[in-house]
């Protein structure tokens, strides 16, 4: 059995050096001399990096443990946001329709496919929006929301423009109000849309009802006020086939039909001189001025100064549209209406004024604040995530600190592990030499060696070489005193 190198003093438990114990031969008289040990530079580092990789160890349990439960409460946070929406718009040929088509441009640089839907109009729209189905959010015109729905499912995110109400008749008809158009046959709009809807209340308030009769009848059933529903491209075919007296519109004034129609001699456009009346009494309204020449320079279109009631174009949503998604719809609305029209003035929408539903708060954050400084900087998705991460925070501080209060003395206790493991098998033999009965001191002390000898491969830190060497210091009592009993 090799026999190892032992220590002629031994410190005790102040780091002090004890003399050998009486009787108890030196060392180098009963073993050969061993060499002396040369530095060796790998050996150490070797040595350094296996501290490293324990403090990476411990260290990195308690980060692991604070990653897990980051990503189990992560699971429960806001899903992110969808990569398709569905917007219900308008009619193919009208505004709205072009206004969605311009914002899935705008939504598809940032990766959301914005799928717009073909509609009637506004009424249709909210029906759509309020049976919870695939839209999440449409246009809608101001005024057109139902009667009797519960509303609270739905928010505003912003007005997006005014589009006005066009009267367009016969040039050889006398009409200068509302109130004229009794006795005439009338196209008021596709039933389903915020036209139908607005024209209906207006003709009902001025008296002009379904079988009245007015200054322009002539007497007979045939004369009596007959009212069509039709698509706007419809009752203007109708209009200029003489089907129809007048017809309605709600279409933008940058639209060519409009520029069509004033410039056809045989037909007349309404300028309503009690505009600012019907804006009173209906807030969703607005007094608005086409100015002289506005819509043809060239052609001096319209010839004078047009007077109109106009309603608010507005972008709602259902309750349950993702949050992350709303700055993202009103970059696109600031992309594409920021710059004004004909009638609204340059940064005049998109804005919260004149909503009919309620305004989203992610909505009026957004226009108080403007998007986020991670969405300015980092793109959509990546700002999302990181929106969604920081509900995270109070969480992950709640997890990560006491894992890394606990690091410390777990780390210790891995280390000492080391060490005391060995104590076991020293008490057990500690309480053999005791007994003394029977004991094979030589079997003991083969025992002890080959400790001293496993021990040599056992690496410990050098803030813990202290508890090593009382370990050896006490494996070579043991070995003194086992030497004593044998001689």
């Amino acid at each position: 059995m090799h026999n190892l190198e032992r220590p002629a003093a031994m410190p005790d438990d102040r780091g002090a050096m004890t003399p050998p114990l009486p009787g108890t031969p030196h060392p180098s008289e009963t073993s050969p001399a061993l060499p002396q040990p040369q530095p060796n530079r790998p050996r150490l580092l070797e040595e350094l990096r296996g501290g490293r990789r324990d403090l990476a160890k411990t260290g990195g349990a308690a980060l692991l443990v604070s990653v897990v439960g980051f990503c189990v409460a992560f699971w429960f946070v806001e899903p992110p946001p969808p990569r398709e929406i569905v917007i219900a718009a308008g009619p193919a040929s009208g505004h709205y329709y072009a206004t969605a088509q311009a914002y899935a441009r705008h939504l598809e640089e940032h990766g959301v496919t914005l799928t717009v839907l073909e509609t009637a109009g506004s009424v249709e729209n909210y029906r759509l929006l309020l049976e919870e189905n695939e839209v999440e959010a449409a246009i809608v015109q101001g005024g057109a929301a139902p009667r009797g729905e519960d509303m609270s499912r739905v928010e505003a995110l912003g007005t997006l423009f005014v589009e006005p109400l066009w009267l367009f008749y016969r040039a050889d008809l006398e009409v200068d109000t509302l109130r004229d158009l009794a006795g005439c046959r009338v196209a008021v709009g596709d039933e389903g849309s915020g036209c139908f809807l607005l024209v209906s209340e207006l003709l009902e308030a001025n008296g002009v009802v379904p079988g009245s009769t007015g200054p322009n009848a002539t007497g007979g059933d045939e004369e009596r006020t007959q009212l069509y529903r039709r698509a706007p491209a419809r009752g203007v075919e109708m209009l200029r086939a003489g089907d129809v007296d007048a017809a309605f519109l709600v279409l933008s004034p940058a639209s060519p039909r409009i520029a069509d129609l004033l410039a056809d001699g045989r037909l007349k456009l309404l300028s309503i001189d009690r505009a600012a009346a019907y804006a009173r009494r209906r807030p969703k309204l607005r007094r608005a001025t086409l100015a002289r020449g506005v819509v043809d320079l060239a052609a001096d279109l319209p010839p004078e100064d047009v007077t109109l009631v106009a309603p608010t174009a507005s972008l709602v949503v259902t309750q349950h549209f993702h949050d992350a998604l709303i700055p993202l719809l009103l970059e696109a609305a600031e992309a594409t209406h920021a710059g004004g029209d004909l009638i609204s003035g340059p940064g005049e929408h998109p804005s919260l004024a004149g909503v009919e539903a309620a305004p989203s708060a992610v909505a009026t954050h957004y226009y108080k604040h403007g998007p986020s400084f991670f969405q300015r900087y980092l793109g959509f998705w990546m700002a999302s995530l990181i929106d969604r991460a920081k509900i995270m925070v109070v969480p992950l501080i709640v997890l990560t600190i006491p894992a890394f209060k606990l690091w410390p003395p777990v780390y210790r206790w891995r280390i000492r592990s080391r060490i005391y493991r060995w104590y076991a098998i020293l008490r057990e033999i500690d309480q053999q030499l005791r007994d003394g009965a029977e004991t094979d001191y030589a079997a003991l002390k083969d025992r002890l060696e080959a400790m001293e000898h496993e021990l040599e491969d056992v690496s410990v830190p050098l803030s813990y070489m202290e508890e090593f060497y009382h370990l050896r210091s006490h494996i070579d009592l043991v070995l003194r005193r086992i030497d004593a009993r044998l001689a």
